[in-house]
C-alpha cells in the first residue's frame, strides 16, 4: 500500500486497486493479475454515488414541506449526487482496507457525513457506504457507479441477470412508476431484485465477475462502446421523490456490494 494527498492503493493477491480521496474517492482502477477492468479517465473508473442516485426530476426534491433545488449538472435534471465532486479524507489505510469519509455540504442542504470503506481480498472487492446526519432527518441514496470495461483484449463482455421486474424508462429518463417485463438491450435503465442485486460479467475466457449486493436495485448502462456499468445502489432514480429513504440520527443509511471475480 501506498498513499499520498492523490492516491491511496490497495492490494491483495493478484489483485490491486487505486483509489483518489481528492476525484469524488473513486476506484480509478481496478486490476486483477495485471488486467485493467475499469475504464480510464478522470469521470470514469468507480465512483460512489451520493446522497442519491441517477437523476433527481429538474433537481428538486421535497423532505417534509421543503422543497430543494440541486444543480443541473445533467440538464434538465441533477445526476448521481455530490459525492463525487467532492474531496474526501483518508481515515484509515492498510494494506488492503481503507476508509474514507467526506462531509455533506453546498449545494446539498443537509449537513452530514458520509464513509466508504474498500477491503480487497485475493478473489473480490467489499464496498461500503454509510449516510449519516448531523442534525434534521433528509432522504438519501446511496450506490456506486463502476465503468467496466466492454472489452479485455478478447471477446465483448456479456451481462448475466435475472430482474423481478424493468423500470419503465420515459423519454425524460426518468422511471415513469410502471414496472414491466425486462426488455433486452441496450439498457440506460433500472431493474428491480427484490432478493438483492446479482449481476454476472462474463469476459469469454478470461474472467467472470459477479456484483452483488442486499440492496434491492440495479441500473445497467451498456450504450457506450467502450464501457458496461452496473451500479447497484439503494434506490430507483428519481427516488429521493417518489421512494424516500430517510436518515435520521438514530438510523443512518447504509449499503454494502461485493465485486467477486476468477479467472476462465
Amino acid at each position: 500500500m501506498t498513499s499520498s494527498e492523490q492516491s491511496v492503493r490497495l492490494a491483495a493477491g493478484d489483485g490491486e486497486l487505486t483509489v483518489r480521496p481528492d476525484n469524488g474517492c473513486r476506484i480509478e482502477s481496478l486490476r486483477i493479475d495485471g488486467t485493467e477492468l475499469l475504464r480510464q479517465g478522470e469521470r470514469y473508473g468507480c465512483f460512489p454515488m451520493v446522497p442519491w442516485c441517477g437523476r433527481i426530476a429538474n433537481g428538486r426534491f421535497l423532505n417534509g414541506a421543503s422543497r430543494h433545488q440541486m444543480p443541473l449538472n445533467s440538464p434538465p435534471h441533477a445526476i448521481h449526487g455530490t459525492g463525487r465532486d467532492t474531496a474526501w479524507r483518508t481515515a484509515v489505510a492498510d494494506k488492503a482496507e481503507a476508509a474514507f469519509t467526506c462531509e455533506l455540504s453546498d449545494p446539498w442542504p443537509y449537513p452530514g457525513r458520509v464513509t466508504q470503506t474498500l477491503r480487497l481480498t485475493e478473489d473480490a472487492l467489499t464496498l461500503q457506504l454509510g449516510v449519516e446526519t448531523h442534525g434534521d432527518s433528509f432522504p438519501a441514496q446511496a450506490g456506486w457507479h463502476p465503468w467496466f470495461n466492454r472489452n479485455l483484449g478478447g471477446d465483448d463482455v456479456t451481462l448475466d441477470f435475472t430482474p423481478g421486474w424493468q423500470e419503465e424508462r420515459g423519454e425524460d429518463h426518468l422511471p415513469t412508476g410502471r414496472r414491466i417485463e425486462p426488455v433486452p438491450g441496450p439498457w440506460d435503465d433500472c431493474f428491480g431484485m427484490p432478493d438483492g442485486v446479482d449481476v454476472t460479467l462474463t469476459w469469454p475466457g478470461q474472467l467472470e465477475l459477479k456484483v452483488t449486493s442486499r440492496a434491492p436495485w440495479v441500473v445497467v448502462y451498456d450504450e457506450q462502446e467502450a464501457a458496461v456499468c452496473v451500479e447497484p445502489q439503494s434506490g430507483p432514480p428519481n427516488g429521493l421523490n417518489t421512494a424516500p429513504r430517510l436518515v435520521t440520527p438514530i438510523e443512518p443509511l447504509e449499503i454494502a456490494a461485493t465485486l467477486a471475480w476468477r479467472r476462465l
